[in-house]
């Protein structure tokens, strides 16, 4: 009977729709339930969440197929009741890869049009990124930024407010403070997170291709172009495009970066018509663009246009004690992937790291942790586990004089951390850290990735870049 239901509409020729098509435009796992408490029709985002073959699950039971611990915790469906009111529970489900995910689901009777019991609706939404903040503290992580000091909480403050607007933004800041991270929190807080969220890196293609990239190109437009192409700001419509390092993007293509922005209305390649995009635009850059605009080398007017809304984010040096936080946030993730268990750092390397400069900012401070959970044999991470870049910046505040020695330096490495080695780059300890990998794991790479905590093609990527042999 469920299969056959259709949702009648007036007019036109949708007076009819199969109602699992009505269901699968929903943004939240549905399940239709008959009233023995078995699954007769499930959604799209149900099938997503939960990991099941939707063609699988009817006739299963609610408990099977949900396996939630709702079930055996007050849940109306297989305790018969039928009087009552909406119910709402936050629990937990297993999903089919075996995660665990945190859930609000909500179970509510629905009548017939004659008002005679009908079934059960669930509604199971997703609760991941709040049970997150919760564990983290609300105070100081949001949207996958972790940060307690004031520099920081403006910018966490400043997210919801900028997200409900279709200004333009412009984002600054060193390279590693985490743009990236923040256009799409931006994006994922507005009313467009359900639409696309599209990057594109300004500064990784000739400026021919980058072209063809932003704006498409139809078929025959240059030579090797055999077919048409939508282009980035189509493939964006209803959602958002992030432009990072804007800085890099050519004069030419600015004036048509700009003449979008004015209309908006995108001109592909060898193309006279334009086709309307409804798509916001986030601009990313580490370069000092009134400087570029001085000197002539980045339009001003197009710097009007992206700078409507302008979000700095702090290098990590001007972010007080949150350094520590990252630290122990970095700690908790490596530890938890490498299978280790440190359980923090030493007084004297907690000491580097509270006055280290972090030119590279969040991401650098999070490479040292990887690297130094890598290779620590004991419980908490020593001086001689952290990459020796470190170990070279000259004297220390006077405050914590104790590990240095009498000319301010840090002590070279015991010979047993590393034995005949100077001072290494991040490059070089990440290309160590490779070799060493591989002789553990005899050659295997699918084992040495895994030993990295990395993706096969991750790793793969990064033998290319450091020419490794074999």
């Amino acid at each position: 009977m469920f299969e056959e239901l259709i949702c009648r509409m007036s007019g036109g020729p949708m007076d009819e729709l199969p109602l699992s098509a009505l269901l699968d435009e929903a943004p939240v796992a549905l399940a239709l339930l008959d009233l023995g408490g078995r699954v007769v029709l499930v959604n799209r985002a149900y099938e997503a969440l939960t990991g099941a073959d939707r063609s699988g699950l009817a006739g299963l039971g609610c408990m099977h197929a949900l396996r939630c611990d709702f079930c055996a915790k007050g849940c109306p469906v297989p305790e018969g009741r039928r009087a009552f009111s909406p119910v709402s529970h936050n629990g937990d489900i297993i999903a089919r890869d075996r995660q665990r995910i945190p859930v609000r689901m909500t179970v509510a009777l629905v009548p017939a049009a004659d008002g005679a019991e009908a079934f059960f609706l669930e509604t199971v939404q997703d609760m991941r990124e709040v049970s997150e903040l919760t564990r983290s503290g609300q105070a100081y992580s949001v949207k996958g930024f972790i940060g307690d000091s004031p520099k920081m909480r403006r910018v966490l403050d400043m997210i919801q407010s900028v997200a409900q607007t279709n200004s333009s933004v412009l984002i600054t800041g060193e390279t590693g403070t985490g743009k990236d991270l923040l256009a799409e929190a931006i994006h994922k807080a507005s009313d467009r997170a359900n639409g696309p969220f599209v990057k594109v890196n300004c500064g990784a293609l000739p400026d021919t291709l980058l072209e063809s990239e932003l704006f498409g190109h139809l078929k025959g437009a240059f030579t090797g172009a055999d077919r048409n192409k939508p282009g980035r700001f189509r493939m964006a419509h209803g959602g958002s495009l992030f432009l990072t390092e804007i800085g890099d993007l050519s004069l030419a293509l600015q004036v048509k970066l700009l003449s979008f922005l004015d209309d908006r209305v995108v001109y592909p390649l060898g193309g006279n018509t334009g086709q309307e995009v409804d798509v916001r635009i986030i601009a990313a850059t580490h370069r000092d663009l009134e400087a570029m605009a001085r000197e002539g080398r980045f339009r001003r007017d197009l710097l009007f246009r992206l700078n409507v809304v302008r979000v700095h984010l702090p290098p990590l040096r001007e972010r007080d004690r949150d350094v520590q936080l990252l630290r122990k946030h970095f700690l908790k993730v490596f530890c938890e992937r490498f299978n280790k268990t440190v359980k923090g750092f030493s007084e004297e390397a907690a000491r580097v790291l509270d006055h280290y400069p972090f030119p590279g900012n969040v991401r650098e401070l999070r490479n040292i942790v990887e690297y130094a959970v890598n290779f620590c044999q004991t419980e908490g991470i020593r001086l001689e586990d952290l990459p020796e870049y470190i170990l070279d910046q000259g004297p220390a505040p006077a405050e914590v004089q104790g590990p240095f020695d009498a000319a301010g330096r840090l002590p070279e490495r015991s010979a047993a951390g590393s034995p005949g080695r100077g001072r290494e780059t991040w490059a070089e300890a990440e290309r160590r850290m490779i070799v060493e990998a591989l002789m553990r794991s005899k050659g295997r790479k699918g084992r040495a990735a895994e030993l990295l905590g990395w993706g096969r093609s991750t790793l793969w990527r990064k033998i290319r870049r450091h020419g490794i042999e074999g």
